[in-house]
């Protein structure tokens, strides 16, 4: 059991933008601890502050080198930075594989910089499971912008649209399936396209292709065309830090395109909706699916099934009826 009071005090330390308390709590939100989903609740009024940036793309795209130089061209307007680095799960601990500090570390003593890195643990779509309210957190803290960079998952990429204003896909030319990428969905989420290392030979039919598949779109929502942005090879530390400032104004001027038109509040609502549906599975369907697997009755239902003794609609509304004054108790507690 959480004690009220200590809750109450992570909750001031994170509004006062406590980086130890926030990065503690969202930790408790990964590992799914008691008390920790009651903070968030808590801070929910003190949020929609913050303006949410998602980078996307293919491993290898060089997103958490476009998040690092974003965060100094937001530092040099004193803007304070918070990002989500989403990663791969160690097998052996659970957590993120890349280190947040690691790829980041230019900003590691920076106080106004806040950099956390998530597991994906199993989630799809790129994201960790717990990256909407680890957003939350980052904007209760004061937060002016959160950068989201997922796992670059492939073809899953699509989740970020729903905690982000703006997305950004990030693509580089020579991997091979950017297009394939594209045609697959993860096109019609991005509102600004980045081809990296454009120095690379294939950077210009890269363009080409994205270029043509934009002009089949007959109308774009707001007006807004998803401009196509090169930016060349790190190693040119000008030309590369002038490709970011244009990737940066393009995403301040998309942000303000949504502030003009109804398209800000029809994202907020669809981000809404996203996180109703997953409170309601963790409320409703996590605490039924864990008290089956760990009682054994998952396994067993199973088999009558492979049995044909019963069907998983039958069975489903068995556990519901079994489990629903379970979970009214819980509601009232």
């Amino acid at each position: 059991m959480v004690n009220p009071l200590d809750a109450t005090d992570v909750i001031l330390k994170i509004l006062a933008g406590e980086v130890r308390a926030a990065s503690r709590l969202i930790r408790n939100l990964e590992d799914k601890l008691p008390g920790a989903k009651a903070s968030v609740m808590a801070l929910f009024p003190h949020t929609g502050r913050a303006r949410i940036v998602g980078l996307t793309g293919a491993p290898g795209a060089g997103k958490s080198t476009l998040v690092d130089r974003m965060i100094s061209v937001s530092r040099k307007q004193s803007k304070t930075v918070g990002v989500l680095a989403v990663d791969p799960t160690s097998p052996f601990t659970g957590g993120a594989i890349l280190g947040d500090r690691v790829r980041m570390k230019s900003h590691g003593e920076d106080p106004d910089v806040f950099v956390r890195s998530l597991a994906t643990r199993g989630a799809l779509g790129g994201l960790s499971a717990a990256v909407g309210d680890a957003v939350h957190v980052m904007d209760a803290m004061g937060k002016d912008l959160i950068l989201v960079e997922t796992v670059g998952a492939g073809q899953q990429e699509v989740d970020i649209i729903n905690h982000s204003h703006t997305v950004i896909l990030v693509l580089t030319p020579g991997m091979g399936d950017e297009i394939q990428a594209i045609k697959a969905g993860v096109m019609e989420i991005a509102d600004i396209f980045v081809i990296n290392k454009a120095d690379r030979e294939g950077a210009g039919r890269l363009e080409n292709e994205l270029t043509s598949m934009l002009n089949m779109v007959s109308e774009f929502p707001g007006h807004w065309r998803p401009p196509i942005i090169k930016i060349g090879n790190a190693g040119d530390e000008e030309a590369f830090a002038r490709g970011v400032e244009n990737l940066a104004g393009a995403a301040e001027q998309h942000f303000q395109m949504l502030l003009n038109t109804k398209l800000m509040d029809e994202r907020m609502q669809r981000k809404a909706k996203m996180e109703l549906r997953e409170a309601l599975h963790h409320i409703l369907l996590d605490p039924v699916l864990n008290d089956l697997a760990e009682s054994g009755e998952m396994e067993r239902i199973a088999i009558r099934i492979m049995k044909k003794e019963t069907d998983p609609h039958r069975a489903s509304r068995e556990i519901t009826r079994k489990y629903l004054d379970n979970i009214q108790a819980s509601l009232r507690s």
